[in-house]
């Protein structure tokens, strides 16, 4: 599973790569900050997800121990970060594919960022993710990391009038509804969560 695992954090730190060279290069032809490019890019659930999936990926191939890699690749903590970015994958199949058609790099990143790596991560976590410890309260944990980044995406679009998402458009769609749509994307990630827990048990080593 060695070359698997290195394959897919390459897939993931790509994919990533090719993204942040995409927004860098819009803005510089906009005379536009880098600086501000780079909290932009920072400022997607889909980036900070795959660059979660990319560093547990990359940690599981060096054999260095430390305090990072034992954190990353603690069950709880990989687990954790499947759920996630097989909810991008979702959410975006579900809610944002259909609003426009990406060309060229910005297809090649998209494919990796919001397909391919949610497979390969789920591949992953599969096979060399030790099974068996996943209890109910992690979900709660997990959730923690959505409701944070729902808060700042919030309070960055009151600031600058910019949200990441569409479904998430205060301007737009006004706090209701925008509180609607994210509560059931919520829902969606505890279902998921509960699968992934579910499935811990199932497939666990018998003693």
């Amino acid at each position: 599973m060695k070359r698997y695992v290195a394959a897919a954090a390459l897939a993931g730190w790509v994919g990533l790569a090719i993204q942040q060279y995409l927004i860098f290069y819009s803005r510089w032809e906009a005379g536009a900050s880098l600086l501000g490019g780079l909290i932009n890019f920072f400022s997607f659930f889909t980036v900070l997800t795959n660059t979660l999936a990319a560093v547990v990926l990359s940690y599981a191939l060096i054999r260095r121990d430390s305090a990072a890699r034992r954190f990353f690749l603690a069950p709880s903590v990989s687990s954790g970060i499947a759920v996630s970015i097989v909810v991008v994958s979702l959410a975006y199949s579900l809610l944002l594919r259909h609003l426009w058609q990406p060309e060229g790099f910005q297809f090649i990143a998209d494919e990796l960022l919001h397909d391919v790596m949610p497979v390969l991560f789920v591949i992953y976590w599969c096979r060399c993710v030790p099974k068996g410890s996943l209890r109910l309260k992690h979900v709660g944990a997990w959730v923690i990391y959505p409701l944070i980044y729902f808060a700042y995406v919030l309070l960055r679009g009151d600031l600058l009038g910019q949200y990441q998402y569409p479904f998430i458009d205060v301007g737009t769609l006004g706090y209701p509804q925008v509180f609607v749509n994210a509560g059931g994307i919520l829902a969606g990630f505890v279902l998921v969560a509960l699968a992934v827990v579910g499935l811990d048990k199932l497939i666990k080593p018998r003693a």
